[in-house]
């Protein structure tokens, strides 16, 4: 195309005919699958770019050469929306006007197709900040709605639902002189339009100002509603399935207007979740896990369960087409490589340093296992998952009363000779599991044995549910005796582990992983029967599955800890992890999952890991070295350079946390001959929060395990410790902290220059309202290792600590960590005992926490608490002591005499 003038007057701009001929090969070229062919495409592409006015070729082709064929159109317009993406600021003006002029005109276009490509570029322009530049556009869009030609009323309504969408906000805002004030009771009107189309695009261009409650719409809530209840039962179910996503938005920002017709609009949805149309249905059953998030949920859904369980229930089941896309049918894939594409990128969870605590094992809130597990590779969201959401979110609410409704229909489910059914029974048991446990006790003796059989059913999608029901069970499994159920049920998911079908293989890891979670100990005597399983599934395993099993052995160690350092298993288990390590190269992130296991590995396995430890300390070592020198010449020359995946040195990092931790003073000459201080220093500088976070865990076991080492970086260390307690990152500054207090135990008095660098934050950070538990225990404890070995420097700020500091140790086992931390508070004592008497009750709970302190920590608490007592005098002390609960009261009495 021969670089031409621009004319200036843009109506009569036409285009040169062999430069127009040039355009429309590419698009031809552009719509061939060869990967060459696509690659001079590109090259092209860029070519024509230099050309200001080959956009307007490509605006042509798409607005007026009705003599293409639409996808050749539609897609000059596609690539002219990357374009407006990539570089409409540098459009010259002419162009930029013949472009929107265009799109204006043309927006009745006879096609579909078109008109949805040309909808498509307005929103873009729109969104570079053009709505302000462009203010003939909503006018102009909204006037084209009254046109009797219903492809420019179409045109024009796809095209504002496109802006509405991406520009909601700016929409309602002072900058645009408040347009919404306009348009939502012009959309409204078209509710009652005799196009369904047309009625479809007026409800999902209102619905987008929903959840921001823009004003606009508050002002007419009350028509919106009427309108929606008068197209309820629309016969076109893309209205239907509108109306359904305004009514779920509006239970969750204006349930206010909602309450005076619920019971309507519960029976409304009850119809509509049993809709013809698979994706009303969804929609519809969204309204449930909704309404339980509401205080009302159970006061209006009570007297609906009756209707509502079997209609969820019944949803649950899997769809003919769910089962040709599972490939339901086929039993044996074991031998078929995974497609890259099935794999989801993992996200590796960077080391946090946590405290043990009295209520012993609590399951974490993060755990949260979704009803994803049963079926991931649908990971599109769809009627059976929603169902089972909602089962399991309202069996949270109703707990057993939901039962009475379930059960009658249970036992028919799980029985049934129809494997679809049986499986929708076992997939509601699971859902159930969390909400109803208590109520479904008396019933478990029953039925683990009758899920454990279904873990050999012929089907392996049944095969691949019982696995994950039985996880949800496995509380109660391992609290009953071994031999009852725990035994049964390993036997048997060990089995399903070499199961020849791949999602059963993922299934009965992911199981197993959580019973090793749950069994902990228990699993010992089994060890070597689950270590054959776990090995030699990996000479079994496709490549997806791998990922998990790496999984399953990280917390086999986790759960068994130093019970697996015995010859025999690490015989079994270390050859083939070091063959895979070996097989991986370094940019790999199959290495991830792998460095994670091998952390875990390393930490149970303590002196047993020596002889593979030296090689696996190199190679993260260099992870983190590739990883920072990759990062330095993309931040010198971004254009030059990738930036680096910083995951890999996360993950290293983290691994030699776990190496430190479980060979101990072992690792110090690993440590002394390599340059692994240095690389701290600036990993603890990274930009970003977990590379920080991952570092001064690193610091904090290196400190723990060779002191040496770290000792002369201390004067270097300490100020970047100091500007890392900063409680807006949770997890950097929890590690910053528990590092600080590790590095006090091991300077002692040397300590005293750097105190001042770090109490204030410290203070003010346990002062703060809604700080995390685990921060607030970490920080404690550090204040009382500063105080152990500085007393003089913190004790003088013992008041503005003490009550908080005393609040979060009293629910902390026994331990070192905690030792060390009250010597330190009884040290300040000495030195400050103003300090503490306008909260020394707060000072006894916490000494009363206590269930067998050494004798000379004993004697510390028996002096301060006697000695307060003497300086009281016996009146005082006893009216003090009339205000502590019975409890406390026992334990000073019985321990100290007090």
């Amino acid at each position: 195309m021969a670089p031409r003038k621009l004319q200036l007057c843009t109506m009569d701009w036409q285009p040169d005919e062999q430069g127009l001929q040039q355009v429309l090969q590419l698009l031809k070229d552009s719509q061939s699958p060869n990967t060459a062919t696509q690659r001079v495409v590109q090259d092209k592409l860029k070519q024509l770019n230099q050309f200001p006015d080959f956009n307007n070729y490509l605006i042509f082709v798409l607005t007026r050469l009705k003599s293409e064929d639409e996808p050749t159109r539609s897609l000059s317009g596609l690539i002219l929306k990357n374009n407006v993406k990539a570089h409409y600021q540098s459009f010259p003006q002419p162009v930029a006007e013949f472009i929107k002029q265009e799109c204006l005109n043309n927006i009745g276009d006879a096609s579909s197709l078109i008109r949805a490509t040309i909808g498509i570029l307005i929103t873009t322009i729109a969104s570079k900040g053009e709505l302000q530049m462009w203010p003939e556009l909503l006018p102009q869009l909204c006037n084209l709605l009254n046109s009797e030609d219903y492809n420019t009323c179409e045109g024009a309504f796809g095209a504002l639902q496109k802006i509405c969408e991406d520009s909601s906000e700016l929409l309602d805002s002072d900058a645009l002189n408040r347009p919404l004030n306009i348009m939502i009771p012009k959309f409204l009107q078209f509710f009652k339009h005799c196009s369904p189309k047309i009625r479809s695009h007026a409800i999902a261009c209102v619905n987008q100002f929903i959840m921001d409650r823009a004003q606009a719409l508050m002002d007419n809530i009350d028509t919106f509603i009427e309108h929606l209840f008068a197209l309820a039962v629309d016969e076109d179910p893309e209205v239907r399935k509108n109306v359904c996503r305004a009514l779920v938005m509006l239970l969750e920002v204006r349930i206010d207007r909602l309450i005076p017709h619920m019971h309507s609009i519960i029976q409304y949805m009850l119809q509509r979740t049993q809709d013809n149309d698979e994706n009303v249905a969804l929609e519809a059953c969204e309204f449930w896990l909704t309404l339980a998030e509401q205080p009302i949920c159970k006061e209006v859904l009570s007297s609906h369960l009756v209707q509502l369980i079997p209609i969820l229930v019944n949803g649950m089941k899997y769809s003919e087409i769910d089962i040709i896309l599972l490939k339901g049918d086929v039993e044996e894939d074991e031998a078929i490589p995974d497609s890259e594409q099935d794999i989801k990128p993992r996200f590796h969870k960077s080391r946090t340093v946590t405290l043990q605590h009295e209520e012993d094992r609590t399951q974490d809130d993060e755990d949260g296992e979704d009803e994803d597990d049963d079926d991931d590779t649908l990971s599109d969201w769809n009627l059976r998952k929603c169902s089972a959401a909602a089962l399991d979110v309202l069996a949270n609410v109703f707990r057993d009363e939901l039962l009475p409704h379930l059960l009658p229909l249970l036992k028919g489910l799980l029985f049934h000779p129809e494997w679809v059914i049986k499986e929708s029974g076992i997939l509601v048991l699971g859902a159930i599991a969390e909400g109803c446990m208590q109520g479904m006790v008396p019933y478990l003796p029953e039925l683990i044995p009758h899920l454990i059989q279904c873990l050999s059913d012929k089907k392996a999608l049944v095969r691949s549910i019982a696995c994950w029901t039985l996880s949800r069970y496995a509380h109660w499994v391992v609290s009953q005796p071994p031999d009852m159920h725990l035994k049964p049920l390993m036997t048997e998911l060990l089995k399903r582990i070499l199961d020849s079908n791949k999602r059963v293989q993922e299934a009965a890891c992911s199981a197993f992983a959580t019973l090793e979670e749950e069994a902990c100990t228990e699993l010992v005597p089994y060890l070597s029967f689950i270590l054959d399983t776990l090995v030699f599934a990996f000479g079994k395993y496709q490549h997806k599955n791998l990922l998990i099993l790496y999984d399953a052995i990280g917390t086999l160690a986790d759960s068994v800890g130093h019970h697996l350092n015995q010859p025999e298993y690490i015989q079994k288990l270390m050859p083939p992890l070091i063959q895979k390590w070996n097989e991986l190269k370094d940019e790999d992130k199959d290495l991830f999952p792998l460095l994670e296991c091998l952390s875990s590995v390393a930490t149970a396995l303590q002196s047993g890991f020596l002889p593979y430890c030296e090689p696996v300390y190199q190679r993260c070592v260099t992870l983190v070295q590739k990883t920072l020198a990759q990062a330095m010449m993309y931040n010198q020359q971004p254009d030059q350079y990738e930036a680096p995946d910083k995951d890999f040195m996360i993950v290293a990092l983290d691994l030699l946390s776990g190496l430190a931790e479980g060979l101990g003073c072992h690792v110090e000459q690993l440590v002394a001959r390599s340059n692994i201080m240095t690389l701290l220093f600036q990993c603890m500088q990274d930009t970003m929060p977990e590379v920080r976070q991952s570092s001064f865990a690193l610091l904090g076991d290196l400190t723990k395990a060779c002191f040496m080492h770290v000792k002369p970086c201390i004067a270097e260390f300490m100020p970047i410790l100091g500007t890392n307690l900063n409680p807006e990152f949770i997890s950097v500054c929890n590690n910053a902290t528990w590092a600080i207090g590790e590095i006090c135990m091991q300077m002692g008095a040397e300590m005293q220059p750097y105190v001042q660098m770090v109490l204030n934050n410290l203070v003010e950070i346990i002062n703060r309202p809604n700080t995390p538990k685990t921060l607030l225990e970490n920080t404690a404890i550090t204040i009382g290792r500063l105080g152990y070995v500085c007393p003089q420097e913190v004790a003088p700020m013992l008041q503005q600590f003490i009550r908080p500091w005393c609040t979060s140790l009293r629910n902390i086992r026994d331990n070192e960590e905690k030792d060390s931390a009250f010597r330190g508070i009884c040290m300040m004592i000495g030195v400050n005992p103003g300090g503490v008497v306008q909260d020394f009750i707060f000072f006894c709970d916490a000494v009363a926490s206590w269930v067998s302190p050494k004798d000379d920590l004993r004697d510390m608490f028996y002096k301060i608490l006697h000695g307060f007592k003497d300086q009281v005098g016996e009146e005082n002390w006893q009216q003090f002591s009339e205000q502590f609960p019975p409890l406390l009261k026992e334990r000073l009495a019985a321990f100290y005499g007090v």
